[in-house]
Order: C-alpha cells, then sequence, then structure tokens
C-alpha cells in the first residue's frame, strides 16, 4: 500500500479527552437545570457537534448551556494527559515522510481549537474539518479532503476510535485504520465493522507505519495488533 495521506480523529485517538467531553456536557446541564448524564448516555449523542448536543438536549436554554459546555470543557483539558506518546511519534515520523496530515473530527469549532492549542498541535495538519451542529458528516469532510490531495482515496488512512469512523471511512472510499488504544476504545465493536487494520496500542500503530513508510515495504494485509480484546 502506498500511502499519499493520513486523516485522524482527534477525542480518544490523539488524546484522552473523552473524559472532558463527558465532563463538560454535564456541566451544561447542571447549569442550567437540565437532566443529568451518565458518560455511558452522553456519549451516544456525539455525532452532531457540542452545539448540536446542547441544542437537542436543552433546546430552551442552549445558548446558556453552551457557553457554560465552552468554559467547562476549556477547565477540564488541564486534566488530561498529552497527546499519547506513540501517536506523537508517528505524527512525526509522517511529517518526515512527506505523507499530508489532516484532522477530521466531530467536535465543534471552539473545542476543537482550544484543544489543538492547548495540546501544541496547531501547526501538525494542514487541514482541520470541524463537526456539524446538524449531524455526523465526517465521510463527506475525509472526501473533500482526499478531493483537494487529488490522489486516490485507497491510498488514504482515517484513523480513529469510534465504529461511527470506521462506516465514515468506508463511505469516503478510505482506508479504515481502528485506534483501539484509549480506556474508552471497545476493540471488538471496532473489529466488527471490519476495518483495514485495528490495534489495541499506540505502539503497534507506530510501528506498523515504520513498516509502511519503509522503501520497499510491502502491502500490509488487514490485521488485528497489538495485544487481546478488552472485555466491556
Amino acid at each position: 500500500m502506498r500511502l499519499a495521506g493520513a486523516i485522524f480523529d482527534l477525542d480518544g485517538t490523539l488524546v484522552d479527552t473523552l473524559p472532558a467531553c463527558y465532563a463538560a456536557f454535564r456541566a451544561a446541564c447542571a447549569g442550567v437545570d437540565g437532566p443529568h448524564y451518565t458518560d455511558a448516555e452522553i456519549r451516544p449523542l456525539f455525532g452532531p457537534s457540542e452545539e448540536g448536543m446542547v441544542q437537542r438536549a436543552l433546546p430552551e436554554r442552549w445558548p446558556e448551556a453552551l457557553a457554560i459546555l465552552l468554559e467547562e470543557y476549556h477547565r477540564q483539558l488541564a486534566h488530561c494527559g498529552g497527546v499519547f506518546p506513540a501517536v506523537a511519534a508517528s505524527l512525526g515520523r509522517l511529517r518526515a515522510s512527506g505523507v499530508p496530515l489532516a484532522l477530521v473530527t466531530g467536535k465543534g469549532p471552539q473545542t476543537t481549537a482550544m484543544s489543538l492549542r492547548h495540546f501544541g498541535l496547531e501547526d501538525v495538519f494542514a487541514t482541520v474539518e470541524t463537526g456539524s451542529p446538524n449531524g455526523i458528516v465526517k465521510a463527506a469532510a475525509i472526501q473533500r479532503i482526499v478531493t483537494a490531495w487529488a490522489v486516490a482515496p485507497d491510498t488514504v488512512i482515517y484513523v480513529g476510535d469510534a465504529v461511527g469512523d470506521m462506516h465514515a471511512s468506508a463511505e469516503a472510499g478510505v482506508r479504515p485504520v481502528a485506534a483501539a488504544w484509549a480506556p474508552s476504545a471497545i476493540a471488538s465493536e471496532l473489529a466488527a465493522t471490519a476495518p483495514h487494520v485495528l490495534f489495541e496500542t499506540a505502539e503497534a500503530f507506530d510501528a506498523w507505519l515504520a513498516g509502511l513508510l519503509s522503501p520497499g515495504a510491502p502491502s500490509p494485509a488487514r490485521r488485528r495488533s497489538g495485544g487481546s480484546t478488552p472485555a466491556r
């Protein structure tokens, strides 16, 4: 496989920011006397950006709720670890090899900008596509990037930690790479989507990339790598 481009998800792929997302959404609900949600109840609400999430969950007071969410998300970022070290190494490896990099996230523009700035990723991605309050738009965003790069879709990978990421990749015609290394990832669900390859550690992903970018490297087979499937 010739790698002509790499596109990454953000939450749970580059950084373990999902706890911050959950805390911020709960704070928004509490701040306007809305319902209480558990992490498990919030995750299915992802798809639209935060703007869309609060509009749907708190239609009467969503502007106020959004302001609270943004403030709390910014505060919660201080409690998140940095970019997964092996992922940081992978980003450096890709840049050194001249592979174009892009980010496609379901997050809204404000939380995306906060995240990139906080984790020192502002200058890493040539293109950043954020989510929509109206629903899932990742496949279209991926397609726009591939078209702008003027490369064949099957020479591009999309690295994401969610089932929806794998579906969006397949819809866009790029190769889905399942990132099952964050604590929130469910490897068995990702595997059920038949991704191009699944990694349960970021170190295994980086090693795969190193082989892929080596001169004369053979095309990798579809496989699972990096450890056993967690029981969830």
